[in-house]
């Protein structure tokens, strides 16, 4: 598929062009599926779709550009999560063993080739935020995975672009330490 500027295919989108809904749907979703995989593995699935969900009942009242499309989604996720959370403190969880895996959707190349992406992009993320404290790995998957601005990651974490950055250049400085010593590959 051709290269779309997201801002063009959002416009599109609004307008009920499939072709674009797909183009911002393939833009936006994989850094979304990490993001929530780092949050909620065992519900991620669950948690994105009704991420979208959401987002597809609440666009007919979206306005902003691509960069505000992104933020209002994982504002949308974080909440989902939240949710998740509160949801499962409440109830008593119930263990379904199944001899059937849940196999992930193919969008191009083979089950196998979409596995391994996957597996390898999940495994590189959790590398990188795994020593963090949680609200330096929050900031660095939404500046880095979600590619948010600090404006729109202040905003989805109730802080100040300060505290942000602040957040973010700890994060950076132990990354580094930690990448100086060689232990990125335990």
């Amino acid at each position: 598929m051709e290269y779309v500027d997201l801002d063009v295919a959002l416009e599109a989108a609004r307008g009920g062009d499939d072709w674009a809904v797909t183009c911002v749907f393939r833009a936006v979703h994989p850094a979304l599926l990490h993001y929530i995989r780092r949050h909620a593995p065992d519900a991620a699935e669950d948690l994105v779709s009704e991420t979208w969900l959401a987002a597809a009942k609440g666009f007919p009242s979206f306005v902003g550009d691509a960069d505000d499309f992104r933020a209002w989604l994982f504002t949308i996720a974080k909440r989902r999560v939240a949710d998740h959370y509160r949801s499962r403190a409440r109830s008593p969880q119930l263990a379904v063993l199944t001899d059937e895996a849940a196999s992930p959707a193919v969008v191009d190349g083979t089950f196998e080739d979409t596995v391994i992406e996957n597996l390898s992009t999940d495994r590189a993320i959790g590398a990188l935020v795994r020593d963090l404290s949680a609200d330096q790995a929050e900031v660095v998957l939404l500046r880095v995975v979600a590619d948010l601005s600090v404006d729109q990651v202040a905003k989805i974490m109730g802080r100040s672009p300060g505290s942000v950055r602040v957040l973010q250049h700890r994060a950076l400085r132990r990354l580094a330490k930690i990448w100086d010593r060689g232990a990125v590959t335990r």
